[in-house]
């Protein structure tokens, strides 16, 4: 055997040792065993650096410290799932998806691990990159970090498709966290508060050797790609199990929505004796053409949903209530509270919502009060031990001016939030303002913080979001000492954000109820900012989605004097307030179809063909039913769809006839 027959043999054996530890927890041979072949594998690479492999096991602990992380964005969007914490939201769950498919629907359940989400992208057996979830479209580049978990193969075995993504969770468990934890103390360092955040934290080291030295572990759960082996989430997971990945133990298929609540009552009782953390069941419907069916909302897909477990719940003293304005001059009262450790972390404050909340709770200044995480994120205060209660504690009288500006607070009817109206001159109501307006999902200004934004409000050089376009180097270079590549960075994030489109544009003017959906639903419907501005209670309201409450809110927005300026102001500062034609709604050639699209093409790419099917009015599917209208089919389209349509008399239309179509 010559050199590189054995360093072949060593990086062979090494991963399949480590898949035995790792993944399979059933050790072969002996820590000292395994370390005298990676030793000697080591020793070899360091010999004969012309065989070096970014993938040998000896890689794992860590290549070169980086500056930071690439955005990448999503090749199939990472959505967060809908909660539900009843039976009865389990059953509606199942009810809701009866009404879209009228065939028998079975399920898939998995513990919900309370780590952190990685997507992993493979092509040709070998780990390419590791991304987080981010905000859903784009994530972090973490590859580097990720590489050095020993769960997660960079090469993988057995027969798999030359190029997909597994999505999981990266995790750390319990008796792993708490000897870092007891290591951390020896040596005088502040202790980590739960396993979840340093998980996180750790994925976003620069220095991947110091990610190495973390105790992190990971599952992988949801298959994604156009050459996955079956047609069934559960069977693709066994499938995944072969080519070497840590897949759940506890993954179990059911026939119907009896079978799911059983098995969320099971782990209800029995989760605190795994050994790691979870907060909930993921309920999936396992038909991967009926997922495609069901298809997604803005944030979560329709066929899967989340069942969170009771939150955990501690009791403490609630000092003080105190009153926080928003950027719509929304209050919201605050319980400050005697700090006590809740779910991993200290909690020291919790929202009490709103008036109602109070009077609801009879919550007091000096009540022992019982808190939990809604969600087991938030904390809140949910009841008041009024056996404790002090004999002259006094009802708390909700607030009726402004805590910051003084102004008198109205409460409209149907409305459970008090505002201050004082809008221009209120302080935390402007700097809110600007902190949306600035925001990674509105005008994406990173080079602007808080800080600096509330400097520039105190120097008077700003006091309305356009204002921000007005500002000159001469300006800044006095706010900061030797701060000119400060001040060059602020201006050029300034100048960038001019790139951005219409409904990032519409969506960073903050209108109330105008988030990214609903600015998306009004840019390609309107076209321009001047359309939109015209439109009236009745047009509005006739745009997919938007509600009275949408509506009325847009049509006071601009018949707002302050803000009719304020927008042309942004205008002559060359914002984009005309819609991208690539958004535009071209014909309704297509309305009231259900397309399906299936195969390879010559001419455009799936996502292209599915965008024009969305601009002529059609709606893209994904399972062949009595609904659909047609099939666009391409080559190699699947069997099992061609013979589904050909049953179910569904008709087969070529790229061209379909582009015909919509001449």
């Amino acid at each position: 055997m010559n050199v590189k027959e054995r360093i072949d043999f060593l990086r062979k054996e090494i991963n399949e040792h480590n898949h035995s530890y790792y993944v399979l927890d059933t050790p072969i041979i002996s820590d000292f065993e395994f370390d005298s072949l990676l030793n000697e594998l080591q020793n070899l690479e360091n010999l004969h650096p012309e065989y070096f492999d970014i993938n040998s096991p000896t890689q794992r602990v860590g290549g070169e410290t980086i500056e930071g992380f690439n955005s990448v964005i999503h090749k199939y969007k990472m959505l967060s799932l809908g909660n539900t914490y009843t039976e009865k939201d389990l059953l509606d769950f199942d009810e809701r998806l009866k009404k879209i498919t009228d065939q028998n629907i079975k399920y898939v359940c998995e513990l919900k691990y309370d780590g952190v989400s990685i997507s992993l992208r493979y092509k040709d057996g070998v780990l390419i990159q590791a991304i987080t979830r981010g905000d859903g479209t784009k994530g972090d580049d973490v590859t580097s970090n990720v590489k050095t978990i020993k769960s997660i193969p960079l090469k993988l075995i057995g027969s798999y498709p030359n190029e997909f993504e597994i999505r999981g969770e990266i995790f750390i468990h319990k008796s792993d966290f708490k000897k870092l934890n007891e290591k951390r103390k020896k040596n005088n360092l502040e202790i980590y508060s739960n396993p979840r955040n340093t998980a996180s934290g750790s994925l976003k080291l620069l220095d991947p050797k110091l990610a190495s030295k973390r105790p992190l572990d990971c599952f992988l759960y949801y298959l994604l790609g156009n050459n996955i082996p079956t047609n069934s989430h559960f069977q693709n997971l066994q499938h995944a199990k072969t080519w070497g990945f840590k897949v759940p133990n506890h993954i179990y298929q059911y026939n119907d929505i009896n079978g799911v609540i059983s098995f969320v009552k099971e782990w209800e009782n029995k989760r605190h004796q795994l050994p790691f953390e979870i907060d909930g069941i993921v309920i999936k419907v396992d038909d991967i053409d009926m997922q495609q069916e069901m298809g997604f909302t803005a944030k979560s897909p329709r066929w899967a949903i989340s069942y969170k477990f009771k939150a955990e719940q501690v009791s403490t003293i609630l000092n003080k209530i105190t009153y926080q304005v928003g950027r719509t001059g929304a209050i919201t009262p605050v319980a400050n509270l005697e700090p006590v450790s809740l779910a991993g972390t200290i909690v020291k404050r919790a929202s009490l919502h709103n008036a109602d909340q109070i009077i609801k709770l009879d919550i007091r200044e000096g009540d022992e009060v019982f808190v939990e995480k809604g969600g087991e994120i938030i904390p809140k205060v949910v009841g008041v031990e009024f056996k404790k209660r002090d004999l002259f504690s006094t009802p708390t009288e909700y607030i009726k001016n402004c805590p910051s500006c003084g102004n008198v607070l109205i409460r409209k009817k149907g409305d459970a939030k008090h505002y201050c109206t004082n809008s221009e001159f209120c302080p935390p109501q402007i700097i809110g303002k600007f902190e949306h307006f600035i925001g990674r999902k509105a005008m994406n200004i990173d080079s602007l913080g808080s800080e600096t934004i509330d400097l520039l409000i105190k120097k008077k050089l700003v006091s309305i979001v356009s204002d921000l376009y007005l500002l000159q180097i001469e300006d800044l270079l006095p706010l900061k000492k030797d701060g000119r590549k400060w001040a060059e960075n602020i201006l050029y994030g300034i100048n960038q954000s001019k790139k951005i489109s219409f409904e990032r544009v519409l969506f960073a003017l903050g209108i109330r109820y105008v988030g990214e959906t609903v600015s998306k639903k009004l840019t390609r419907h309107f076209g321009t900012i001047d359309n939109l501005m015209k439109a009236n209670y009745q047009e509005l309201t006739l745009v997919d989605e938007i509600g009275d409450k949408i509506a009325e809110s847009l049509v006071n927005y601009f018949n707002n004097k302050e803000n009719k300026i304020l927008i042309n102001n942004l205008k002559s500062h060359n914002l984009c307030f005309v819609s991208d034609n690539k958004n535009k709604i071209l014909s309704d050639k297509l309305a009231g179809c259900s397309i399906v699209v299936s195969g390879i093409f010559e001419i455009n790419s799936r996502k292209e063909l599915k965008d024009l099917i969305e601009k002529h009015g059609g709606k893209n599917v994904g399972t062949i039913s009595k609904k659909t209208t047609f099939v666009l089919c391409g080559d190699n389209m699947g069997p099992s769809k061609k013979e589904k349509a050909k049953e179910l008399g569904v008709p087969f239309v070529s790229e061209k006839e379909f582009l015909n179509k919509i001449k």
